[in-house]
């Protein structure tokens, strides 16, 4: 299991994560963050992956619980 010191987040991940916990969809994120969804989808999984999580929601649980967002 990766540990917080192992965990680090880009800058655009977190901001994504952010928004996912706001109940915002990708294509909402790239409207508001001026990116496509695939982009948004693309730092998505990257955080997904880092954390070891299956879905956006464990995901966003995750980096809450590891006060990384």
């Amino acid at each position: 299991m990766a540990d917080v010191q192992e965990v680090v987040l880009s800058e655009r991940e977190k901001q994504c994560l952010r928004w996912i916990e706001q109940g915002k969809s990708s294509w909402a994120i790239g409207v508001i963050l001026n990116v496509s969804e695939n982009t948004v989808n693309f730092h998505v999984k990257n955080a997904m992956r880092k954390l070891e999580r299956t879905s956006r929601t464990q995901c966003v649980v995750k980096a809450r619980r590891l006060g990384l967002i």
